[in-house]
C-alpha cells in the first residue's frame, strides 16, 4: 500500500524517494558560495529580467587568494602611509622653530642737564603748565595700535605681543614699588630667562658699560634722596609692530613719561615744593612663538633719555632728579669729561645731553 505522500502507484523506479535519500549531502557555505547560479529575488523577478537566475563569477579558491593579497596591499598602504607622515613630521618646513636664545640687552642712558634752575611748585599745577598737560594718566597713556595679521603672525599673536610690551612698561615704568626700589619683580617675571642673569647683575651690580646699566631695564629712585610728590605719572607715546623673520615679531615702544617728584620727607617740617622729571624711553621688544605661549619679552635695546640730572651723576643704578630750585654749574651743562688713560671702565663714555628750556613748567 503506498505512503500518505507517495503516488497512488508507489515510487517511480530511479527516482530518489523521501529524505533520506539526501542525508549524506551537505550544503555547507563554501557549497553556496561555490554555486555558479543565483536565483534572483523576488523583487528582482518582478523587473525586466527574463531569466530566473543569474550566474556568478565567482570562485571560492580564487577569490579568497584574491581576498589575501588585497589585505595585504592594504596593509602596505597603511605602512607607507605611516611612514609618509612620519617623514612630513619631520621634515615640515612649517614646524614650529624651537625657542631661540635671546641676546643681551644693548642699554643707552642719556642725563639731560637744565639750563637753569629747576622749576618747582603744586604737581597739579606743575602738570597743566608743562608739555605733559595732556598726556593720559599711567597705564592710560600706553595704548595699542590698530593691529592686523602679518604674514606669519596671526592677529592674535600680534595683539599678544603688543600686550606683553605693554605689561612690561607699566610694570617698569609706572608700578609704585618698583619706582621707590622695593623691589623689581614685576618687571622680571616679564623678561625672557635667557636674560634673567644679564637683568640680575644690572640690579645687583650696575654698571656704565652698555649692557648693565639698571635704567635700561626700569625706572627707580633712591628713596632716601626722592619721593612721588603725585602717583598719577602722565604718559604719551606709540607702539609699533613688525615682522622681522617668519619666526620673530618686534615691538618698539617709544613713550615719554612725566613724574612728579620732591625730596623725600625726613622727619617734621613742610613738604618742600614738587618739581617735574621727565624720562623718554625707546624699548625695542622681541617675540618668538615660545615668547608669545609664556607671555615674556626679549628686550633688544633700551634708550633712556631723563632729566633734570647733571651730567656728573652716576645714574646706571638709580635715576638721580635733580629737584625744584637746583641748578647744575655751567661747566656741567655740557658733555662729560673722559680720560682716555683711565682704566676700569667702558671705552665709549656715557653721553650728556642739555634739556630743552621747553620741557621745564612755565613760570
Amino acid at each position: 500500500m503506498a505512503g500518505r505522500g507517495d503516488p497512488p502507484e508507489g515510487t517511480p523506479e530511479g527516482f530518489p524517494g523521501g529524505e533520506d535519500e539526501y542525508r549524506s549531502v551537505v550544503f555547507d557555505e563554501a557549497f553556496i558560495r561555490a554555486a555558479r547560479l543565483q536565483e534572483f529575488s523576488a523583487q528582482e523577478r518582478l523587473g525586466e529580467h527574463s531569466q530566473a537566475v543569474r550566474s556568478r563569477t565567482y570562485s571560492g579558491a580564487g577569490e579568497s587568494r584574491s581576498g589575501s593579497r588585497q589585505a595585504v596591499l592594504l596593509v602596505l598602504l597603511i605602512l607607507l602611509a605611516f611612514g609618509t607622515a612620519i617623514y612630513l613630521g619631520v621634515r615640515n618646513p612649517y614646524q614650529p622653530p624651537v625657542d631661540q636664545r635671546a641676546e643681551p640687552l644693548r642699554t643707552t642712558v642719556v642725563p639731560l642737564a637744565p639750563q637753569g634752575p629747576v622749576v618747582g611748585g603744586v604737581p597739579a599745577r606743575l602738570f597743566d603748565r608743562s608739555p605733559a598737560a595732556e598726556y593720559r594718566t599711567g597705564a592710560a597713556g600706553i595704548n595699542l595700535p590698530v593691529v592686523g595679521r602679518t604674514t606669519h603672525f596671526a592677529e592674535s599673536q600680534v595683539v599678544t605681543a603688543l600686550s606683553i610690551a605693554k605689561d612690561y612698561l607699566v610694570a617698569s615704568s609706572l608700578e609704585p614699588d618698583v619706582l621707590s626700589g622695593a623691589t623689581v619683580r614685576p618687571a622680571r617675571l616679564l623678561i625672557d630667562p635667557d636674560q634673567l642673569q644679564q637683568f640680575d647683575r644690572s640690579v645687583e651690580a650696575p654698571a656704565d658699560d652698555g649692557r648693565h646699566a639698571l635704567a635700561g631695564w626700569l625706572v627707580r629712585f633712591d628713596p632716601r634722596q626722592v619721593a612721588l610728590a603725585d602717583p598719577a605719572t602722565r604718559v604719551q607715546g606709540t607702539l609699533r609692530f613688525e615682522e622681522t623673520s617668519p619666526d620673530t615679531l618686534d615691538v618698539t615702544a617709544d613713550h615719554t613719561y612725566t613724574y612728579a617728584v620732591r625730596p623725600a620727607v625726613q622727619g617734621a617740617g613742610p613738604v618742600a615744593e614738587a618739581s617735574l622729571f621727565t624720562v623718554h624711553r625707546e624699548v625695542h621688544f622681541r617675540f618668538d612663538r615660545e615668547d608669545l605661549r609664556m607671555h615674556r619679552a626679549e628686550l633688544v635695546t633700551s634708550t633712556v633719555e631723563a632729566g633734570p640730572q647733571a651730567c656728573g651723576a652716576d645714574t646706571t643704578g638709580s635715576l638721580k632728579p635733580l629737584l625744584a630750585g637746583a641748578r647744575v654749574p655751567e661747566a656741567d651743562g655740557g658733555p662729560a669729561v673722559t680720560d682716555p688713560y683711565a682704566t676700569g671702565r667702558p671705552a665709549a663714555p656715557s653721553l650728556c645731553g642739555a634739556l630743552a628750556p621747553s620741557a621745564q613748567p612755565s613760570l
